[in-house]
């Protein structure tokens, strides 16, 4: 993966994530949900993919008292990261696609 930043399963179901609404801002609790990952996996994988520069993060505006809760740190792929995550993804799709012959189709011997 290019910028220093290592394909792994984790970081796959996080960029997925992302590319449901490349637009959407993320919060932590709503990835954690929409990945299964815990937050001990979630948030390194989006501290490495801010700083290779494919996520964008920013503290939500709002005052806790009439919220009810505290500020959510919002997350966002940038569109270098949209980019990158799509490649990626394509690429990773290809080599597991790769022996397997089409999809849908049983392999011959």
């Amino acid at each position: 993966m290019t910028q220093g930043v290592r394909l792994t399963t984790a970081v796959a179901k996080v960029l997925a994530a992302f590319l449901d609404d490349p637009a959407a801002d993320r919060y932590g609790l709503d990835l954690i949900q929409a990945t299964g990952l815990p937050s001990g996996t979630l948030y390194p994988i989006l501290v490495r993919l801010q700083r290779a520069g494919w996520v964008d993060a920013a503290w939500e505006r709002v005052d806790p008292s009439e919220a009810g809760r505290p500020p959510r740190r919002y997350y966002q792929l940038t569109a270098q990261g949209t980019a990158d995550a799509r490649h990626e993804l394509a690429v990773l799709h290809g080599q597991l696609s790769r022996g397997t012959g089409a999809p849908g189709k049983p392999r011959t011997a």
